[in-house]
């Protein structure tokens, strides 16, 4: 067998273990389980998942880039590539770094290139036990680690979070299993001559015990709960049908109510309902759901009822490629519900981000008592990525709950106007219920008692009430985008919002005199302000979108700029930092 010795010490610092094989055998649990070991030793991790819409069969994939240094995205080249089936190797051996190593069974296929390997003998192993291939994962856990140089005790603490809940048993069996693929792992290891391959700065250990792994999805539970949503309703549709389960899993400690709709038309009727009643309430669903969802939505425009609403986006037109990747649906969004009425759409570009524009999602729905749009994408929503338990609670721990104009009956002076119109286009809301007061919240339009009326005149003034909740949110909360960089020193300048933040910011690490420009407050724009941090960057602008259209792009086009470039991509798969060099380079 080739000595594993091509794979140097220097790489240590920055590689990708990718592992595949069939739906159903575990790649999903074997490729977070790697991402919660290395973020334990104290490394920065991210996890990216890619399957097909099969529950068994089909091509499953789970690719984990571990780094000493802080990461935004995944990366191309393949250091450690685990095998399950010959699909896999097929598939992927275009992607193997220099030096690479190739994990597999040599009894499932041979491998005659000329790559570093690491056999693993699954098959017999689970022969002599007796046990189905569903444990396949545990083993090449435990050989991939062990390969590593790393810590059989660690790989037990893993196995135990993760199999706990299903007995003392399976515990036991999964570790049984690790064992014997990290001592073939940990014989190969002894030919790298080097026992600080998992610790190529020592400082690294002093950091383990404070990462928390996290997904876009876990991020949104998790902020929602923070900003005390107290109903959410979904029906599963990936990539948001995560949500839905953990908030579930989470009922009794938290007190929300969680439901799981007969569709999305229920789904939205319901948390509106809960939201009239008083309660913070949020939907979450992808691009079919949410069209299902948007005649209720224009409902909440006009009846002023707060609600938030995950828009995870996947590859459309219709089902599309309903488990892949995509920023397709962001005019949708924006121009979602029939009528003119304001909504508000946010878009995190990761992690950190999701956890701050939540709970703004929900403050801003109270105060403009208006459908506020969270918009994420399968990227964002179903990747992990390593994150500062301490900087998790400071950004919990700052939340601050704003629900507007939400009164009382004693501040209630004189007749009581549902509608009143005011200078912020804002009317003092009274939940429903309070002795002695009443009004209508129907989709009628309405006089400011809430009578619906059809005459000319309170119709202009009710939408001219409405519209000026624009300005009042241009005023008071719009920001404007994060700069990265110097636009005017800059010899370009990349303009992105949501999910391609990441290896945006990847890839600029290694250009010099680009700068990137990243939006989160997508709309309502304010076109002046905009316009005018644009200005100094005019002639050197780059458009950087997961969708054929270059939608967001047509929004600042609409500002009067142009771009010199369009990096655009839709084939299902997110944005590589080294595809955005190379195609920014050739500007050069």
């Amino acid at each position: 067998m080739k000595k594993a010795t091509a794979f140097s010490q220097n790489n240590m610092n920055d590689f990708l273990i990718k592992i595949g094989g069939e739906a159903g055998l575990g790649i999903m649990t074997t490729g977070l389980a790697l991402g919660k070991y290395f973020a334990r030793q104290g490394y920065e991790v991210f996890g990216y998942v890619e399957y097909p819409s099969l529950i068994r069969g089909g091509h499953n994939t789970y690719e984990v880039r571990v780094s000493t240094e802080k990461i935004h995205s995944s990366k191309w080249k393949v250091d450690f590539l685990i095998c399950l089936n010959r699909e896999t190797f097929e598939k992927h051996k275009g992607r193997l770094a220099k030096g690479a190593v190739v994990f597999y069974d040599p009894e499932e296929f041979e491998v005659k290139e000329n790559f570093a390997k690491v056999e693993v003998p699954v098959k017999n192993f689970l022969k002599e036990g007796g046990d189905s291939i569903l444990f396949s994962n545990s083993i090449y856990l435990g050989a991939v680690i062990g390969y590593l140089g790393g810590d059989l005790e660690d790989v037990k603490k893993l196995l135990v979070d993760f199999f706990e809940k299903k007995g003392k048993e399976v515990v036991e069996k999964n570790f049984e299993y690790a064992k014997r693929g990290f001592k073939v792992g940990s014989s190969k290891f002894e030919i790298l001559n080097s026992k600080q391959i998992l610790n190529p700065k020592s400082e690294i250990l002093n950091k383990s015990g404070g990462k928390l792994v996290m997904t876009g999805n876990e991020g949104f539970s998790l902020s929602a709960v923070a900003a005390d949503c107290r109903f959410y309703a979904a029906y599963p549709m990936t990539p948001s049908s995560s949500v839905l389960s953990t908030l579930a899993a989470w009922q009794k400690d938290t007190g929300m109510i969680v439901r799981h709709a007969e569709d999305e038309i229920g789904v939205i009727n319901e948390a509106l309902g809960a939201s009239f009643a008083g309660v913070r309430s949020a939907v979450g669903t992808s691009g079919g759901g949410f069209a299902l969802m948007v005649e209720t939505l224009s409902y909440a425009g006009v009846a002023e009822i707060p609600i938030v609403v995950l828009l995870a986006q996947r590859p459309g037109p219709a089902t599309g490629m309903p488990t892949w990747t995509e920023q397709g649906d962001l005019l949708f969004a924006i121009n979602a519900g029939h009528g003119e009425f304001m909504k508000i759409v946010l878009a995190p570009g990761d992690i950190e981000e999701m956890l701050e524009l939540v709970p703004e999602a929900f403050n801003l729905a109270d105060i403009y008592q208006t459908p506020v749009i969270v918009i994420s994408d399968k990227f964002l929503s179903e990747s992990f990525i390593s994150v500062e338990k301490t900087k998790v609670e400071k950004i919990l721990d700052s939340i601050e709950i704003d629900r507007g104009k939400l009164i009382t009956a004693d501040q209630v002076k004189d007749k009581y106007l549902r509608y009143k119109v005011t200078e912020d286009g804002i009317s003092p809301r009274l939940l429903p219920g309070e002795p002695g007061y009443f009004y209508q919240a129907n989709s009628y339009e309405h006089l400011e008692d809430s009578h619906t009326t059809e005459e000319a005149a309170p119709r202009v003034e009710q939408v001219n009430k409405r519209n000026r909740k624009i300005e009042t949110y241009l005023q008071n909360h719009f920001r404007l985008p994060k700069v990265y960089g110097d636009l005017k020193k800059a010899k370009y300048v990349v303009v992105g919002w949501g999910s391609t933040k990441g290896p945006a910011l990847d890839a600029l690490e290694k250009l010099d005199n680009f700068a990137y420009v990243h939006f989160t407050h997508i709309w309502p724009l304010d076109r002046e302000k905009v316009k005018k941090l644009l200005e100094p960057a005019k002639d050197k602008l780059v458009l950087l979108e997961n969708n054929s259209f270059g939608q967001f792009g047509s929004i600042i086009e609409g500002l009067g700029f142009s771009f010199v470039k369009k990096i655009l991509k839709y084939d299902g798969r997110p944005f590589y930092a080294e595809e955005i060099v190379e195609s920014l380079k050739s500007l050069l």
